[in-house]
């Protein structure tokens, strides 16, 4: 197969201009794609106000959101329990500004009126451990063995499960959602001792810091935010919370006209981690079984999340390339001598990630319309021994060999990886489906 590419400016594609904040700044991954790549493809594909896109991968609703703007209908699939609960909330506008704003108040108001807890709307002066009277809140001892390690400091803790506390306490359920989301984005990029670069990691531990006034700023955001763009003038959007593997009792067959999605790519990266602190924080996981049965839903790309009752492999026993791709990773590994339980399990990986990502495919097919179109935004890795596995191409030859005709396969943009010394290609596979 061959395909026309372009080159592109891989930090000018991925950045997020000024004017995509709205919205999409209420929670995002520090590696989501950017809302003007969906944007592209919609023109692209020439879809109109009576069609419905998906995003089988939705992640935190980079996709639905741009729809939703656009005045296309949407519906999301994502197995991750807080990259859901977040894409829900950035799709809910029917939220009254002036009500999630008196919402902020009345909470932040009934806090400080406890003298103990008068601290949290300060800036200049931080809390004094030597004249609290009572226990810092903080999490279980299950809770804690889930987070990396000096995620969040004590004191900060304290505030933040404080702050939740009270929010929960909030008479309005549809509130209370818009202020959690807000809270779990302040807490992590603010209040926490979590950097991304792009690993997640723990900097400078923060002994003390401001909770609630941060919390408030990014909740006039939002109200900034709905009060530009109101429910009634934007098409729905709906998310799921399912396993893109198996969709068959959330979407109704014929029904999806385009899909605009990037799936994880096979690599290290735990993708639970990024969001470990926040599904915690929230409620979603307080256990390491929480943490099993959330994965257990997810696409097999990384070694901490392949088990030992994965079948998905047998998908693609019938392809030379994938087969070949790992019996070299294995191959150098023990040329290598590697004998880590994770590096034996690379080879695993690749196996499990396509026969995933071809189940999936297969599983797509029916809820498609005749002619509908797929963008799949995915990246070359050299993460396993420094063997390149060509992502794109080799998702397209898997689409192929299930009868989805192969577009294109355009680049996004190129990332130069130290270890390799080469540039990795991040793509968008674009297929289509007759019928």
């Amino acid at each position: 197969m061959t395909y026309t590419t372009q080159l592109q400016n891989g930090t000018e594609l991925n950045r997020l201009y000024e004017n995509d904040r709205p919205i999409h700044e209420w929670y995002r991954f520090v590696l989501s794609f950017p809302p003007h790549l969906v944007r592209d493809y919609v023109e692209k594909f020439s879809l109109d106000k009576g069609q419905i896109i998906l995003d089988p991968f939705c992640g935190t609703g980079t996709t639905l959101v741009e729809a939703k703007k656009i005045g296309l209908k949407s519906v999301g699939v994502e197995a991750n329990a807080m990259a859901h609960f977040a894409a829900s909330v950035k799709t809910d506008w029917e939220v009254e500004p002036s009500e999630l704003a008196d919402f902020g108040q009345e909470v932040a108001n009934r806090i400080t009126a406890t003298s103990h807890e008068k601290i949290l709307s300060s800036d200049s002066s931080y809390f004094d451990i030597t004249v609290f009277s009572g226990e810092l809140r903080a999490f279980g001892v299950e809770q804690s063995k889930l987070l990396i390690k000096n995620s969040i400091s004590p004191i900060p803790l304290h505030k933040v499960l404080t702050l939740l506390d009270g929010i929960e306490r909030h008479k309005s359920t549809r509130l209370r959602n818009h202020a959690k989301l807000a809270l779990a984005k302040q807490t992590v990029n603010e209040i926490s001792n979590l950097r991304f670069g792009p690993e997640i990691g723990v900097g400078k531990l923060k002994v003390d810091t401001p909770v609630l006034k941060p919390w408030l700023c990014a909740l006039d955001s939002m109200v900034s935010d709905l009060q530009e763009f109101r429910a009634s003038s934007y098409a729905p959007a709906t998310v799921f919370s399912a396993d893109a593997r198996d969709m068959s009792r959330y979407l109704s067959p014929g029904s999806i006209d385009a899909v605009i999605t990037s799936p994880p790519y096979p690599n290290e990266k735990d993708y639970s981690r990024t969001t470990r602190l926040e599904s915690v924080l929230l409620g979603f996981m307080s256990s390491r079984e929480d943490l099993r049965r959330q994965k257990q839903r997810f696409i097999r790309s990384n070694t901490r999340g392949v088990y030992k009752a994965d079948k998905d492999d047998s998908w693609v026993e019938d392809m030379p390339r994938i087969q070949a791709l790992a019996r070299s990773i294995e191959d150098r590994r023990l040329e290598l001598g590697k004998t880590s339980g994770f590096e034996k399990q690379y080879s695993k990986v690749v196996l499990q990630y396509f026969g995933g990502m071809a189940r999936h495919l297969q599983e797509l097919r029916r809820f498609l319309s005749p002619g509908a179109k797929l963008a799949y935004v995915v990246g070359d890795q050299a993460s396993y021994f420094r063997i390149m596995i060509r992502t794109g191409e080799i998702l397209a030859e898997i689409a192929e060999r299930m009868g989805y005709d192969v577009l294109d396969i355009d680049l996004f943009r190129t990332r130069f990886s130290t270890a390799t010394k080469e540039h990795l290609r991040e793509e968008v596979v674009l297929l289509q489906w007759n019928g």
